[in-house]
């Protein structure tokens, strides 16, 4: 079942969500090679702390950590490590907090230091994939509009969309319906009604689209150990058009 929102509850989630985006920009400030993924953990739970939020990820189905960090072959849910960035990485950042009973859900894609032109291009590539979905979160829309720009865009590109891992709605719950797969067809799937609040999530590879776990349980990785880009918005559909409340 969807939930809907009300017009007061969207306000919560956009305060909660302005939070998230500072401290994201305060984690990407961060990056550079040599520091550990653990080091921005430690960092990412101290501005929770100073913002007085809760993170939405620690122990969210036994994860240990406040914050994933994704790098290179990793396409999701990587375990922050005392391992150090190195120039050349490809590292996402995804995090979730709760801000007065509402998850909000953010992930960037950064490059450390300086990476192939390959690597940049695809960065680029599922970033303006998401903005792509994000302009088409409107009334009347369904989800199948928003799966179809990623998959249009990211394949145009010459790179391929992860289809065993989703978009969702979000809200009272980290992880609501509808699902908001990163493929599909224009006019199908569940509409976009007023109300509806989304974490729009494309995941795009440079090589095979194919998954596997990888050994610690909770990290995706691509199968061939090619390059993955991950970014996150949580988006609300109101009658003005979408609402970025990650912003």
């Amino acid at each position: 079942m969807i939930s809907i929102k009300s017009p007061e509850e969207i306000e919560i989630m956009a305060r909660g969500g302005q939070i998230l985006a500072k401290i994201i920009r305060e984690l990407k400030a961060k990056v550079e090679p040599g520091i550990t993924t653990q080091e921005l953990n430690e960092l990412t739970q101290k501005l929770i702390l100073d913002y007085g939020v809760r993170p939405a990820f620690k122990d969210y189905q036994g994860f240990p950590k406040t914050l994933c960090t994704s790098i290179n072959e990793q396409i999701v849910h990587a375990i922050p490590s005392k391992r150090e960035l190195t120039d050349g990485d490809i590292l996402s950042l995804d995090l979730g907090i709760v801000y007065q009973g509402f998850n909000l859900d953010m992930a960037v894609t950064l490059p450390v230091g300086s990476v192939d032109p390959e690597a940049g291009r695809l960065i680029r590539a599922t970033k303006k994939a998401l903005r792509r979905a994000i302009t088409r979160t409107k009334i009347g829309k369904r989800v199948g509009d928003l799966s179809q720009a990623i998959q249009k865009h990211v394949e145009d590109q010459g790179f391929e969309v992860v289809r065993d891992l989703c978009g969702h709605g979000i809200g009272k719950k980290l992880h609501e319906d509808p699902e908001i797969p990163n493929f599909g067809q224009r006019h199908k799937g569940p509409e976009l009604k007023i109300g509806m609040t989304l974490a729009i999530e494309p995941m795009a590879v440079m090589g095979k689209p194919g998954i596997k776990k990888g050994p610690d349980g909770f990290t995706y990785q691509t199968i061939d150990s090619s390059i993955s880009v991950h970014f996150e918005h949580t988006i609300a559909v109101t009658e003005k058009g979408p609402k970025i409340l990650t912003k």
